[in-house]
């Protein structure tokens, strides 16, 4: 097992104790873009969903991309109704480009 999926196995594990019926916020960051869905795991359904992919984001640096998808993931979901959620960042640090999107989605309205 790779140092990766062992730091996803455990931070899933974790988060799954913290859930208490909270939809989940989870980050995929890619070497170029970076996704961000608000998934509740008891309906088994995508609630909401952002990335830098989208054709209306501009094209900035990597930081800037991840601050607006934070910003359109947390209006997007408080239009679906859904203000708390736990953030599970999957096996990725929390640092960087993970961080700023998770900053920015409490900025934005969301609470963790």
């Amino acid at each position: 097992m790779s140092k990766d999926s062992k730091r996803q196995k455990r931070v899933r594990s974790k988060a799954k104790k913290v859930n208490r019926g909270r939809p989940r916020l989870t980050v995929f960051r890619s070497a170029k873009n970076i996704y961000a869905q608000v998934i509740d795991d008891n309906k088994r359904a995508t609630l909401a969903s952002a990335s830098s992919v989208e054709k209306n984001i501009e094209k900035k640096n990597k930081k800037e991309l991840s601050e607006l998808v934070g910003n359109l993931i947390a209006e997007r979901s408080i239009k679906k109704g859904c203000k708390e959620v736990y953030f599970d960042r999957g096996k990725y640090k929390y640092h960087g480009r993970v961080k700023q999107l998770a900053e920015s989605a409490k900025k934005g309205g969301l609470k963790f």
